[in-house]
């Protein structure tokens, strides 16, 4: 086994990594930090991991010497878990879809990464916030504040008008081909359809149809069966 990634099965931003390895047909190892332990804390992870001065808290390799994927799951580094899905789509380029349509044109490859952008920016911190107090919260046994659901969703419904609206000229986010910019939606999305508010997607009919097609991946499918709930 080649390749290790280190994080929890219900993590979004692990889940994300095993979807792009997945995508690539590329065998892997789950190595399962638990945060509630303090694993992530422990010397032989950290020993892992690439230290960054201006953001002390992230991690990241592979090695030179070792074909590892390593994460650090924290909420605040869900940007990281993309920097390792585009590394996995790039490295691995010639397996699988075409993640970042290398061999398209300026302007195809420049909309995946505007897609790319508008996820991260735009999409991920509302729904993040949304599936956290209606999904995550409770599993922890906290109380759901529907005041902060209600919040968030109406800012994701805005987001999501812009998204019916692209998707309705569109197949997928970035073109007419499945790309990097529709696999990182697809870990929150998931649990956003186990929430309250999975009608943010129902009620609009394209990107209902982008969700029903993006999910019944066989990649996904398979990234969805080691998710533990």
């Amino acid at each position: 086994m080649g390749v290790k990634v280190y994080g929890m099965p219900m993590s979004t931003n692990t889940i994300r990594v095993l979807a792009a390895l997945n995508e690539k047909g590329v065998e892997f190892e789950l190595v399962i930090v638990d945060l509630r332990t303090g694993a992530h804390k422990q010397p032989d992870f950290v020993a892992l991991n690439v230290r960054f001065p201006v953001l002390p808290s992230s991690s990241y390799s592979p090695s030179n010497r070792r074909n590892y994927l390593c994460q650090k799951e924290r909420s605040q580094d869900d940007w990281f878990s993309r920097a390792i899905s585009r590394y996995i789509a790039t490295k691995y380029s010639e397996a699988g879809p075409d993640l970042l349509l290398s061999g398209g044109t300026l302007a195809e490859r420049a909309a995946v990464d505007l897609w790319l952008e508008v996820e991260s920016q735009q999409f991920g911190p509302p729904i993040a916030a949304l599936v956290y107090e209606a999904l995550i919260k409770p599993m922890l046994g906290g109380a759901t504040d529907a005041a902060v659901v209600e919040a968030q969703a109406g800012k994701l419904e805005k987001v999501l008008d812009v998204y019916e609206a692209r998707l309705a000229q569109s197949k997928y986010l970035a073109g007419a081909e499945f790309t990097l910019a529709d696999l990182n939606h697809i870990p929150y999305t998931n649990y956003l359809m186990k929430t309250p508010k999975a009608s943010l997607v129902t009620s609009r009919p394209h990107v209902l149809a982008w969700w029903q097609d993006v999910s019944s991946r066989a990649a996904w499918k398979k990234t969805a069966a080691g998710i533990p709930f």
